[in-house]
C-alpha cells in the first residue's frame, strides 16, 4: 500500500456572475456525470464537496466568481488518467467557454501521507507557492511530475 497520495485542487474564475448564470448552464448540467467518474475512477481517493455533493458554493478565494476541485489520488498516474483520457478531458477541452484565464497556474500537486484529507487553506498555499515559486517537491504540476516522498 502507498504511503502516499497525490493531492490536487484546481480553481477558474467563471466567465457568468455565478453558477445560475446562463452561460454556466452547459458546465452545471455536467458536474454530477464528472464527480462521479471521478469517484468511481481507479485510484480515486477523496474529493471536496458540500452539501450539494460539489464543491461550487464553497469560496475561500476574495473573488466570489472562483471556484474549486480538490481531491486526491493514489498516485499521479491515476490522476493523469481520469483528467486527460475519457469523457472528463471532453469538459476540458470545452473549459475557455465557462472560464476565464487567470494568466498563473491554477491547478497544482502535492504528496500527502496516505488518509490524509487536506485542507482547503493548505491547498491554496500550496498553489501560491507553485505560483511564486515554480515547481518543488513542496508544490508542483503534471509537467514537473515530482516522486513521491522517500521514506
Amino acid at each position: 500500500m502507498n504511503k502516499w497520495h497525490l493531492a490536487q485542487i484546481n480553481i477558474g474564475r467563471i466567465v457568468g456572475v455565478d453558477m445560475n448564470d446562463p452561460v454556466m448552464s452547459e458546465f452545471v448540467a455536467q458536474l454530477d456525470e464528472v464527480n462521479t467518474l471521478a469517484e468511481n475512477s481507479e485510484g480515486f481517493v477523496w474529493r471536496l464537496k458540500d452539501e450539494s455533493d460539489n464543491a461550487t458554493a464553497l469560496h475561500p478565494y476574495d473573488d466570489e466568481r472562483i471556484i474549486v476541485n480538490m481531491s486526491v489520488w493514489e498516485t499521479i498516474e491515476h490522476l493523469e488518467a481520469f483528467t486527460y483520457k475519457g469523457r472528463h478531458v471532453e469538459v476540458l477541452k470545452k473549459r475557455r467557454n465557462w472560464f476565464e484565464s487567470m494568466g498563473k497556474p491554477v491547478t497544482v500537486l502535492w504528496w500527502v501521507p496516505a488518509g490524509h484529507a487536506p485542507t482547503v487553506d493548505e491547498a491554496k498555499e500550496r498553489l501560491k507557492h507553485l505560483q511564486d515559486n515554480g515547481p518543488s517537491a513542496y508544490a508542483f504540476d503534471f509537467k514537473s511530475r515530482i516522486k513521491p516522498p522517500v521514506e
